[in-house]
């Protein structure tokens, strides 16, 4: 412990992950191209967890942080499924949450995609298919990408993101 002490002292504390810092900057360049291209500007996005710990959530607030900044990018997270083009669910989905991600599904306009976020929804996830959760989500929404990761960092849902936008093409 003594070695690791002297030798951390020895440097300067760093904060900054300059190969993270390029490769994102990398990624949100292309991003911000496509977006612009097929969406001309801004991407919006509806947050749906349909029963999960909210760690997923807690990723994707993440996202609206100065570091990531999505809002930049084109990317918004929007209140209501009327406003959105994408939807974004989250979570084993509990028989509570069936109809109202089914109902918001409905509700987001034509042309319309779901993105699913975290092992729950593809049931990777420690949980098991009981009376309370109607999964995998795939058999009651048209899935057009998946993000896995319990939870995936914010550095993954990007990738994700970027990854969806490739598809579309």
């Amino acid at each position: 412990m003594i070695k690791f002490w002297q030798r951390r002292v020895g440097r300067e504390i760093s904060t900054e992950n300059l190969e993270l810092d390029d490769e994102l900057e990398e990624i949100k360049k292309q991003i911000k191209n496509k977006i612009n291209k097929k969406f001309a500007g801004s991407l919006a996005i509806r947050m749906v967890d349909s029963g999960s710990c909210n760690a997923c959530e807690a990723e994707c607030n993440a996202l609206s942080n100065p570091y990531y900044n999505l809002e930049r990018l084109g990317f918004y997270f929007v209140a209501s499924p009327r406003h959105a083009d994408v939807m974004l669910l989250s979570g084993a989905m509990s028989v509570n949450m069936h109809h109202h991600a089914l109902d918001a599904y409905e509700q987001i306009p034509s042309p319309k995609w779901v993105i699913s976020l975290g092992d729950c929804p593809t049931m990777e996830a420690p949980f098991e298919k009981t009376f309370a959760i109607k999964a995998p989500v795939s058999e009651y929404l048209p899935i057009a990408h998946h993000i896995s990761g319990c939870p995936p960092e914010p550095k993954d849902i990007i990738k994700g993101l970027l990854d969806f936008l490739n598809k579309l093409e």
